[in-house]
């Protein structure tokens, strides 16, 4: 089974974690929660308390088959500025493992940190402007190699099902479970 971490630091986007942990699970892919913070409990964007299911603290040295993190203003910054975070998302990405960002975390996170290796991506705003590794795309979401980036959270859903497919390895389950539950505006 295909494990997927997601890293929730303080003032995290939670629509864009929640989004994404739904989907995954409901197509059977085991999803951990990570607290980027002292303990598991963290506080959202829009100030709705979560528990994660572990620390990344307890987790460093685990190796997931993808690393999604979820934007918000201050979510990203805060994700950015960890060691432990920038550690973990560089050791999943020397192993070609899935790497996640949505929204503002591409730019600040990867982008902030070196992270992108000039490689397409996509992030949310005019973020893109200052960063100077990678290639900018504008579309809902933008695959390379073992980076997904997706634009924000009006396209999580479209982010989330494409990070199943790839992690399944098949597009036809996921288009099965997408027409049950997704829906153009």
């Amino acid at each position: 089974m295909k494990r997927v971490a997601v890293l929730l630091a303080p003032e995290f986007e939670e629509a864009e974690a929640i989004v994404t942990i739904d989907i995954l699970r409901r197509l059977d892919i085991e999803v951990e929660t990570l607290a980027c913070a002292e303990s598991r409990a963290v506080v959202s964007y829009h100030d709705i308390p979560m528990v994660a299911d572990s620390t990344l603290t307890e987790r460093l040295d685990t190796l997931f088959d993808a690393v999604v993190l979820p934007g918000g203003p201050h979510g990203s910054v805060n994700l950015a500025a960890s060691a432990e975070v920038v550690d973990f998302v560089s050791r999943h990405d020397a192993a070609g493992k899935f790497i996640c960002p949505v929204c503002s975390a591409a730019a600040r996170v990867l982008g902030g940190n070196g992270l992108l290796k000039g490689r397409r991506y996509v992030c949310s705003g005019e973020l893109w402007e200052n960063v100077t590794d990678g290639e900018y795309v504008d579309a809902p979401v933008v695959e390379d190699g073992n980076l997904i980036s997706g634009k924000g959270l009006g396209h999580i859903f479209d982010f989330a099902l494409t990070l199943s497919a790839r992690l399944l390895g098949d597009d036809a389950p996921v288009r099965d479970h997408a027409d049950h539950i997704y829906y153009r505006w």
